[in-house]
């Protein structure tokens, strides 16, 4: 397939600025490798996404959070005519708000941890939460990736939740409560190819200290991982199943990542997909294609052109 010339997005203005700038350097190296021709642009506004238009043939969209996984980017490169990876603004939107994405993984038969969600403004009744959702709870914003703002509590004080809430709205105003889920915590990547999707081996998280929280993704040896995660059979058809069937619920195109909490009964939680997934030198992706035969110029390539199989088909 013909490519042409790939702009790498990546950047913002958003907190996971600095993940996406290494995103974003990998993926043009990696492009490179594979044999196109390849720049990384530094969006600091979307303006700058205007000035795309005729300048290249495809974007790669290596953006992570604000614009890039909340269709805002996406809406932009549609309406200037520039094909990009990944799925599209209305996907984008949907898995970003983990609250309603949650909605449709329930209403598709997925197994989800019990939640609440906090509008802007509400304040936290710690009571009533724990009345709900027991003394072991995560607090997160309820959009935002790189765990940023995320906080575990087990055996909850009241001023320690208080704490967390506030911690969280500072990376967005509303908060979404789970129960903790015990357990092992797993990832599986959905790659498309020749219009079929399927999972890429699945990835087990073992943080070497507390955890899978933003430093220990992005520390180089703080984080064990075990691809193909040692998994029961049964186990690993219903991981597998679950991401697939996120991807598809979700309406999601090319690519994406489905994060999973294993209980101690091993039974698979599904927390939430990620649409523009990270792409750095320890990110979960690359791991997963790795040990399925793929090098990461390989992953890289057959992302663009299994969206550009999809931008080119009757939409």
């Amino acid at each position: 397939m013909s490519v042409g010339k790939v702009a790498v997005l990546c950047g913002g203005d958003g907190a996971e600025r600095e993940v996406s700038l290494n995103s974003g350097a990998a993926v043009c190296a990696a492009l490179r490798s594979a044999g196109l021709e390849a720049e990384t642009i530094d969006l600091q506004s979307l303006d700058g996404a205007n000035a795309l238009a005729g300048r290249f043939d495809v974007a790669f969209v290596a953006m992570h959070g604000d614009w890039g996984e909340d269709g805002t980017l996406q809406a932009v490169l549609e309406e200037i005519g520039l094909p990009y990876t990944g799925s599209g603004p209305s996907a984008c939107a949907l898995a970003m708000h983990k609250g309603r994405s949650l909605e449709r993984f329930v209403r598709a038969g997925l197994t989800v941890p019990r939640g609440m969600l906090l509008a802007p403004g509400e304040p936290a009744d710690f009571r009533s939460v724990v009345g709900s959702l027991g003394e072991d709870l995560v607090v997160k914003p309820c959009s935002g990736g790189s765990t940023v703002g995320v906080t575990i509590l087990r055996s909850a004080s009241e001023g320690d939740f208080g704490g967390a809430v506030e911690y969280a709205r500072r990376y967005g105003p509303e908060v979404l409560v789970e129960s903790y889920v015990a357990g092992r915590e797993l990832t599986a990547a959905v790659l498309e190819r020749g219009g079929t999707a399927a999972v890429l081996p699945v990835v087990e998280i073992v943080p070497r200290r507390g955890f899978y929280d933003y430093a220990n993704k992005y520390t180089e040896g703080a984080t064990d991982y075990r691809v193909p995660a040692p998994l029961e059979p049964e186990v690993l058809r219903r991981v597998e199943a679950a991401a697939l069937a996120a991807h598809r619920v979700l309406g999601c195109r090319a690519y994406s990542r489905a994060d999973f909490r294993l209980s101690e009964e091993g039974v698979p939680f599904i927390l939430e997909v990620n649409t523009a997934p990270g792409m750095t030198g320890t990110s979960l992706v690359p791991k997963a294609a790795g040990a399925a035969g793929l090098s990461f110029p390989e992953l890289v390539r057959a992302i663009v052109e299994a969206s550009l199989d999809q931008w080119s088909a009757p939409r």
